[in-house]
């Protein structure tokens, strides 16, 4: 796991209620995988990511950087766009609007002409609406995350949660986010999907998940 030396500071983020079900599910999680090593941010990724998935996996297949996330966390707290890259991305996130453009009818207007995908145009569109400094969500398409590291000069993400699955293209995607030194949270294998990016995205909102990961 990927992240530097130090204590980042508390962030202003969403308040919320704890249900009784979800507290139960995080002392399951703990009692069969040790996150107590993790800097807190990367904590809270690791296991809400976990706890959205039940797949213990994640716990060393993810690679995040505690800095780029206490970062994102701040401008996530300080208002942000959130972008998606499909709208059941867009649903995991909590309390949050996100801006998915998969539906906009320029976007397969935009991949015919272009050659690109659906998916990849609607990244394009919601980056363009959006503004640098956005934190964007992947969890379903490559080609959207292959198009955001194209277009990462003029869109400059705040960070980059790339988790889409699948056979084609996702490690590969994965890979290539890492490599271009963009702030993310991604993983090394073909694993993701929607759920898992918004609930990486959802750790990050949260205090009280900040919080329970200084606690232990």
């Amino acid at each position: 796991m990927s992240a530097v030396e130090r204590e980042p500071g508390a962030h202003l983020v969403t308040a919320r209620a704890v249900h009784p079900i979800e507290a139960e599910s995080y002392r399951i999680l703990r009692t069969h995988f040790d996150t107590s090593g993790f800097l807190p941010y990367t904590r809270a990724v690791v296991e809400r990511v976990i706890h959205a998935s039940a797949d213990f996996d994640y716990g060393t297949d993810l690679v995040t950087d505690e800095a780029a996330l206490a970062r994102a966390a701040e401008a996530l707290a300080g208002g942000a766009p959130v972008v998606a890259d499909v709208e059941m991305v867009a649903a995991g996130i909590t309390r949050r609007d996100a801006l998915c453009a998969i539906k906009d009818p320029a976007a397969p207007e935009l991949a015919a002409a272009g050659g690109i995908t659906r998916s990849a145009a609607a990244l394009r569109i919601a980056a363009e609406k959006a503004g640098p400094g956005a934190v964007y969500v992947i969890g379903c398409a490559p080609t959207a995350l292959f198009e955001l590291i194209a277009i990462a000069e003029q869109a400059r993400p705040a960070l980059v949660i790339g988790l889409p699955v699948g056979f084609v293209g996702a490690a590969e995607s994965k890979a290539a986010l890492r490599e271009s030194g963009l702030p993310a949270v991604s993983n090394v294998s073909g694993k993701g999907g929607s759920a898992v990016a918004a609930a990486a995205l959802n750790a990050l909102i949260y205090r009280d998940l900040v919080k329970e990961g200084n606690a232990s």
